[in-house]
């Protein structure tokens, strides 16, 4: 079916194509970020519930070492701010994506209707593929 597409209209939808596989990375991306940050959130906020003489242990590879509490907050504290700042810039960059996707498609619908006589075609070439 591709193959009857006009050169322009290919190209297109080759855009497209790499731009869905695109947001399938970031979304990918963003569910690990989102899953680690909650983790990592909820380790915090045990954190808050045990007393700072508590002898606590952190992982290092296989190993467990042994933490002081004020240590093991304040690194937690950290990677916490940076999956959120991490989370904020693939929330960004997936709707960047879904503009340009969209933007992309619209450009290939008027591409197939108006010069190409793709017609009914061309919305189901350009979604089925």
């Amino acid at each position: 079916m591709q193959g009857s597409l006009p050169p322009e209209a290919q190209e297109k939808l080759e855009e497209l194509q790499d731009l869905q596989e695109t947001a399938q990375k970031v979304a990918a991306q963003k569910e690990s970020a989102e899953s680690t940050l909650n983790d990592a959130q909820t380790a915090l906020d045990a954190l808050d519930d045990i007393d700072e003489d508590t002898v606590m242990y952190r992982e290092v590879g296989e190993l467990l070492v042994e933490t002081e509490y004020d240590e093991a907050y304040e690194s937690l504290q950290d990677r916490v701010d940076t999956l959120e700042i991490r989370v904020e810039q693939l929330n960004k960059q997936e709707s960047r994506v879904q503009e340009q996707f969209e933007s992309l498609q619209q450009e290939l619908q008027q591409m197939l209707q108006g010069g190409a006589g793709g017609g009914p075609m061309g919305p189901g070439g350009a979604g089925g593929a």
